[in-house]
């Protein structure tokens, strides 16, 4: 069988954020055709059965190695240049995942340190145009970010006309693979909301806020949102379920939020902290329990081309979503009731949403929700990458043949700066820094 090997620098394990779930089901949605390997930079607790996992440190990957020599296939986002060399020289079918525009959020994670900021825009456009060179092909999330990656090879140059008369789509290169749901429905039972915040009653409303706290996030307004609606519903509880994202920006981020919500008197009362993350495992009684979810975003770029994951497992569990709009799926919440969707920053129309979602009920959106879960199961998402890894021919990677344009020299100079840093701190046997 076609050996596929999936790299995910987030964790595996039964703690996950985004693409340590994205590639663990779609590791298992492929497992059927092909043999699979999830290489995770943080193995975090147990891996989910029937995945194979191998551990790694991203900026020390001597262990990576050799699962990308065995590879047929690799799955990964963009790569720093040590193991994007590595990947070149395996001889394997690269596909790189764009899910995560993971620039647009640079931007916004390193917002307030200038110096650093600029240097990890620059090494992050560096990583991505190396990945538009290397692939044979590409995957994203959404027809908006499929837009985006389209510009952005014309931008490199990496649109010639052979690869458009060979395929005018363009699908074979690029295509999306959405995140998706389980096809098994969440089960009730095992610990939940009320077991984490016994001070939430058995009548009281529960708005979950089921994703992390990060920069480019706006639970803010989610906050004065909430407490506005208090005012009418005093039973309605705020709870941000998976506390703070990770490093310096997700703990500010946390603590921005909750000085905010002490500055209005809900801190402790309407609106609840988890304190940890949630298993994987678990997150179904979570939403189980909720009474409706609630997404802000911000009107910027990250907003416009992100695919918020978190939502998905609403549309899996049946949980109305109350949300900002900008971004492919407040778009489907919007156009097929599937919840409200609102402006971003607008805390009023924001309450006047969730209470209107709570009035309804989740009954009301029930049928909605069981059809984008629908569309959006795990083996249906993943079948372009089915065919891709399944497949016999080998196209060219787009990087490769006459008239490739070549990498800038401050491009080379900022990737060999990378690889002595990598090498020296691994020679020392010193960890690269927590940024």
């Amino acid at each position: 069988m076609t050996r596929v090997l999936f790299i995910s620098p987030d964790a595996v394990g039964d703690r996950m954020a985004g693409l340590g779930i994205r590639y663990t089901e779609l590791a298992a949605a492929l497992a059927p055709h092909a043999e699979v390997t999830v290489a995770t930079g943080d193995a975090a607790g147990a891996p989910p059965a029937g995945v194979r996992v191998v551990a790694y440190e991203p900026h020390a990957p001597a262990a990576l190695r050799p699962e990308i020599e065995r590879a047929d296939a690799v799955v990964a986002p963009p790569q720093w240049p040590v193991i994007t060399r590595w990947m070149r020289r395996s001889g394997a079918r690269l596909i790189f995942d764009l899910y995560d525009p993971e620039t647009l959020e640079t931007l916004e994670l390193f917002a307030g340190r200038r110096a650093l900021r600029s240097a990890m825009v620059a090494l992050t456009i560096d990583r991505l145009e190396d990945a538009l060179r290397a692939g044979h092909h590409f995957m994203c999330a959404s027809e908006s970010q499929r837009d985006l990656w389209v510009g952005a090879l014309l931008g490199a140059r990496l649109l010639r006309p052979s690869l458009y008369d060979h395929d005018p789509s363009l699908r074979s290169v690029l295509d999306r693979v959405p995140f998706g749901v389980p096809a098994e429905p969440p089960r009730a039972g095992g610990p939940g909301v009320r077991a984490a915040f016994p001070q939430i009653g058995d009548d009281d409303e529960i708005v979950l806020w089921n994703g992390g706290l990060w920069r480019w996030l706006d639970p803010a307004t989610a906050v004065r949102a909430v407490a506005r609606v208090a005012s009418e519903r005093p039973g309605i509880r705020l709870v941000f379920m998976g506390g703070g994202g990770a490093g310096v920006a997700g703990r500010e981020a946390e603590q921005e939020a909750r000085a905010l919500a002490g500055s209005l008197g809900v801190l402790g009362g309407t609106v609840l902290f988890n304190e940890d993350w949630v298993p994987y495992e678990q997150r179904g009684g979570w939403l189980l329990e909720a009474d409706c979810a609630l997404v802000c975003g911000v009107d910027h770029l990250e907003n416009r081309f992100a695919f918020r994951t978190r939502m998905l497992d609403c549309f899996w569990a049946g949980l109305p979503i109350v949300c900002t709009r900008g971004d492919a799926l407040a778009e489907r919440v919007e156009r097929d009731a599937l919840g409200a969707a609102v402006d971003p920053g607008d805390a009023v129309a924001l309450a006047a949403a969730v209470a209107a979602v709570l009035g309804r009920g989740r009954a009301a959106h029930a049928d909605g929700l069981a059809r984008a879960a629908a569309d959006h199961a795990w083996p249906v998402a993943a079948e372009p990458l089915r065919r891709w890894v399944t497949a016999h021919d080998l196209p060219p990677r787009l990087g490769d043949g006459p008239g490739a344009p070549g990498r800038r020299p401050a491009h080379r100079l900022r990737s060999a700066g990378y690889v002595a840093a990598q090498r020296a701190l691994s020679a020392a046997g010193v960890r690269w820094p927590s940024l």
